[in-house]
């Protein structure tokens, strides 16, 4: 077996020992090259899904033949329907958004799907990955510039630099982000420009860690992009009177053969100082209670990074949406410095009050999360939520590693979130598996959509350096 280099505590625990193709054990591993990758993007196709589904119904038969797989009746869309609440819409997480017209937009479409294959790289969502390919050459990029992103930046302009290593940094290491990351942003772009980068990669984490979480296929007809050798399609091109065959198994140039990922996390093999396919997410061990205490009580006195919109305005924006006697929380007057803020911040409280996980189950996701994120606003927000409830400080700071008095089937959903919050891959099918038998696909689904929820809060509250409210 193959040894790991001297990994930190913490989530060190994630580190898969070796890639097992069959071991429901082990993560799906790490592609190292461009070519690695696409045999994964297509292998993705075959995928087994996580979430048990019931045999189809006449009446939903009825539906599919009407409206197509599309219409309702594909996995994820049966799973929302099964076992998400009456009339919930996933919206993933605070990073998700409206599509109307924003005078505060000015970010292109492009460069934000640059940044979401970014995200998805770090997170290995191949699932994601291979629909960003897709638009990444439908927006005009070539193959090669597309491979170029997974680390070579030696073309890209000082402002792409900056944006795509906080991406990277943003998505899988949330813990280390600081007031010089934002400085560093600030030589190349506006405070509301930076906060748009933030909430669309929030968002992109999330939809990661749905994808992952529910263990979704991909598309059989994904890959190649409507053309045999995956260039963009041609416009107005007609559609062949034999269909295609769709697949990510394109050419790469020689330039990229065998060029290793610089933007997905790698662990080096000590005897031999080569990358492997092994996956681990790696975060430093929590805390004690004392140095947490003080660290909650600095992020209080803390000024936000980001600008908000000042009170008496955003009660404005959001009407009823937010109760007149109810105080205004700094993230919501983060968030509604876009016209998608009041949707937003519906969303946020949606996540939180309603669905059949109980408030304080909830809540104590909060807390494991963002204390693994040191997403400190988010950290203090969670703690004044289980007090509401009726937790102590000694119930609360055992949620940092003693859960011997929850029973199995809360640990196993403690587990499932701590794993799909910290970075989606290492969360395995196994672990998928043990909290279906102990709970059900009910919770387990609204578990994994409240955990995209809560990865998004725990990076744009602390990204955005908010202070906690008394």
């Amino acid at each position: 077996m193959r040894k790991l280099s001297m990994i930190a505590a913490g989530l060190a625990a994630f580190a898969s020992p070796a890639f097992a193709a069959d071991d429901p054990t082990v993560p799906r591993p790490i592609p190292l090259t461009r070519p690695d990758m696409k045999v994964l993007l297509e292998d993705m196709k075959a995928r087994k899904p996580r979430i048990p589904l019931p045999e189809l119904t006449a009446e939903e038969k009825a539906k599919i033949g009407e409206r197509g797989e599309r219409g309702g009746g594909g996995y994820e869309g049966r799973i929302r329907a099964l076992y998400m609440p009456a009339g919930s819409s996933q919206s993933f997480g605070m990073g998700g958004g409206g599509r109307e017209a924003d005078p505060n937009i000015s970010l292109d479409y492009k460069f934000k799907t640059q940044l979401f294959w970014i995200v998805s790289r770090t997170n290995n969502c191949q699932y994601c990955l291979g629909h960003q390919e897709s638009k990444l050459l439908g927006a005009g990029m070539t193959e090669d510039e597309i491979a170029a992103l997974d680390g070579d930046w030696s073309e890209h302009s000082p402002a792409q630099k900056a944006a795509y290593a906080f991406a990277r940094k943003f998505t899988y290491e949330p813990h280390k982000l600081s007031d010089a990351d934002i400085d560093e942003l600030r030589k190349h772009y506006k405070d509301l420009q930076i906060l748009e980068m933030i909430l669309s990669m929030a968002g992109n984490n999330s939809i990661n860690r749905w994808k992952e979480g529910a263990g979704v296929p991909q598309s059989a007809s994904g890959g190649g992009f409507r053309s045999k050798d995956g260039a963009p399609p041609k416009e107005k091109e007609p559609e062949p009177a034999t269909p295609r065959k769709q697949t990510y198994l394109t050419p790469t140039s020689e330039a990229f053969k065998s060029k290793v990922t610089k933007v997905a996390p790698l662990q080096i093999n000590e005897k031999t100082n080569q990358p492997t396919q092994m996956t681990a997410c790696i975060r430093p061990a929590l805390e004690p209670r004392a140095e947490t205490e003080k660290l909650l009580a600095a992020a209080a006195a803390r000024t936000p990074r980001l600008p908000l919109v000042e009170e008496a305005k955003a009660r404005e924006i959001l009407g009823e949406t937010w109760p007149a006697k109810t105080p205004l929380p700094q993230w919501v007057r983060l968030v509604v410095n876009f016209n998608s803020g009041k949707g937003r911040v519906a969303s946020e409280r949606s996540a939180v009050e309603k669905g059949d996980l109980t408030l304080l189950l909830k809540a104590q996701v909060s807390w494991i999360i963002a204390r693994q994120d040191r997403a400190w606003y988010a950290t203090g927000e969670a703690q004044k939520r289980l007090k509401a409830l009726g937790q102590t400080d000694d119930q609360i700071f055992a949620l940092d590693g003693d859960w011997s008095k929850a029973t199995p089937a809360e640990q196993s959903l403690y587990t499932l979130a701590r794993k799909l919050a910290a970075s989606p891959v290492v969360l395995t099918d196994a672990d998928v598996e043990k909290a279906l038998k102990l709970t059900g696909p009910k919770e387990v689904v609204q578990l994994i959509s409240y955990t995209t929820n809560r990865a998004s809060f725990d990076r744009i509250t602390e990204a955005a350096g908010l202070a906690i409210e008394k």
